[in-house]
């Protein structure tokens, strides 16, 4: 019998050895775990539900973040002071300027024709079958869409809290870089992004992601961890306006991979890239929409981690070899919940990257075919709260972060000091 093609081929990739790193651990997917002899299992039980809740829950005091306020900044201070207290104290930030074109004002009363063709638009995307980034949207939809009302959010402190408007100009957006010991001119970008909308707390959208990318640099920063290769771990700001803080990024450091500062000093300000892993919106698969459009309180028995990577990016083939990776260190250190790979990434901050290096993103639903259909009520929306998520909801998120963080000590050389 003949197999597919197309079969073959991600199953050979489920199993190559997608960079050097992975080339150095053999079969080890495969292979018996040996818990005492395992440093990536030691890595990954250091993970812990309440500490990554902790971390969500402290970003949550800044509202819903968003870009171009004094909420948000002060979330760019507290996460840098969060990264120096786990020992990734070579904090750096990106600075840049945001300056989008005035909006043009409405100076006539909104007409019975302009709430007709209002509807028209919204009866047009509700017919149109194809998501972003890629595939074909099936069955039942939800009220996808972004809250701008204030009070649409019942709650007083936070509705004061959310009250400041964006403005126009300087941004910052923070990293730290975990040192490679024999490799440090090659690193692995790790991000998420802080800011959101919605005059919620942005719990999931994108605290979700931004906590993974935390508790990874605690855990690779503990004095006795080390990698042969960098990492760096980037909170961006500004993806909510279009990608503006990772495109930013991209366009400042570029350039700069690889080039050793001073000369002879084995410092590499910017090393050279070897992959990027973006985490935006972990926390909430609970299935498709109901016939009236709404959707199931319980986090749904078959919730699994999206690894998507852009199938039609000039990196494609690099970027599906990095999710199969990761799905490979799922099956083999995550918890409770299994991964699957996809081929349609779009909206989020590793898009500035795929046609640069392989690039992924890791959400708790497709992000055009699901997330964009509604499948998840409370995006960008008041209801966006920690309190909102049960502990299952949150435990998807942990397994994203043991995901990624058993993937990235393969790919970097990850041990224990003795």
């Amino acid at each position: 019998m003949r197999l597919n093609s197309t079969l073959l081929a991600a199953c050979s990739l489920a199993v190559s050895l997608a960079t050097p790193a992975l080339a150095q651990s053999g079969n080890a997917a495969q292979a018996p775990a040996d818990s005492a002899n395992d440093p990536i299992r030691t890595l990954v039980t250091r993970l812990e539900l309440e500490k990554y809740k902790a971390t969500i829950k402290g970003l949550t005091q800044f509202g819903d973040r968003r870009q171009g306020t004094e909420r948000n900044r002060r979330a760019v201070d507290w996460i840098e002071a969060q990264l120096k207290s786990y020992g990734c104290t070579n904090t750096e930030r990106i600075k840049y300027e945001y300056n989008p074109p005035p909006q043009q004002q409405q100076q006539r009363p909104v007409t019975a024709a302009d709430s007709a063709a209002l509807a028209a638009r919204r009866a047009a995307a509700a017919r149109n079958t194809q998501a972003a980034g890629g595939g074909r949207i099936r069955g039942n939809r939800g009220r996808p869409g972004a809250n701008e009302d204030s009070l649409a959010q019942p709650d007083a402190r936070l509705r004061a809290l959310n009250a400041e408007p964006t403005k126009p100009g300087p941004r910052e957006e923070v990293f730290c870089t975990k040192l490679g010991t024999t490799r440090p001119d090659e690193m692995y970008i790790v991000g998420g992004h802080m800011d959101g909308r919605g005059w919620g707390e942005a719990a999931n959208d994108d605290g979700s992601g931004s906590a993974i990318v935390m508790e990874l640099a605690r855990i690779f920063s503990s004095p006795d961890v080390t990698t042969e290769r960098s990492i760096r771990f980037i909170l961006w700001n500004n993806e909510e306006t279009g990608l503006n803080g990772a495109r930013a990024y991209v366009a400042q450091r570029q350039a700069l991979q690889g080039q050793e500062s001073p000369a002879g000093s084995g410092k590499y300000p910017e090393p050279k890239w070897l992959g990027m892993i973006q985490h935006d919106m972990m926390l909430f698969d609970h299935g498709m929409p109901r016939a009236d459009r709404t959707v199931s309180p319980e986090q749904r028995p078959e919730a699994d981690v999206n690894i998507e990577f852009q199938s039609n990016s000039k990196m494609s083939e690099a970027s599906q070899k990095l999710a199969w990776a990761l799905h490979a260190a799922n099956s083999k250190y995550a918890t409770d919940y299994p991964a699957q790979v996809g081929p349609h990434m779009t909206n989020t901050d590793s898009a500035p990257f795929q046609d640069i290096i392989a690039a992924v993103s890791l959400r708790e639903n497709e992000r055009g075919r699901e997330i964009g259909a509604g499948w998840d009520p409370h995006w960008h929306q008041p209801t966006d709260l920690y309190s909102t998520f049960s502990d299952k909801d949150f435990r998807l998120g942990l397994n994203a972060a043991q995901t990624t963080l058993a993937a990235l000590s393969q790919l970097t050389g990850a041990n224990l000091k003795k």
